[in-house]
């Protein structure tokens, strides 16, 4: 079973950058493609980054292309969100989640961490 664990969120300064981390203590991580998603308040989570079981392929929201990079660490059983440049409307409570193919939709994800809140100040 995947149990994930975010850490790595902060208050940053606008312009900063952040590495986010997804650590999981389960035993099938290599089973799953990976997925990052965020939620800031009032709206609905959005699709952020996701990465294949391999590594070799990711996907990203148009929103986020050239300032986030999703990587993982097998070795570690563990996904990372590098976000350089980080602007206000980066702004959000970030999930990792585990799933079947790399797709933007949460409903292909079955397992999901409980959050690392990302606060950026202008």
């Amino acid at each position: 079973q995947v149990q994930l664990v975010e850490s790595g969120g902060g208050l940053v300064q606008a312009g900063g950058s952040l590495r986010l981390s997804c650590a999981d203590s389960g035993r099938t991580f290599r089973s799953y493609a990976m997925g990052w998603f965020r939620q800031a308040p009032a709206k609905e989570r959005e699709f952020v980054a996701a990465i294949n079981r391999s590594g070799g392929n990711t996907k990203y929201a148009d929103s986020v292309k050239g300032r986030f990079t999703i990587s993982r660490d097998s070795a570690k059983n563990a996904v990372y969100l590098q976000i350089n440049n980080l602007q206000p409307e980066d702004t959000a409570l970030y999930y990792c989640a585990g799933g079947r193919m790399v797709i933007a939709a949460p409903s292909w994800y079955d397992y999901w961490g409980q959050g690392t809140q990302v606060t950026v100040s202008s």
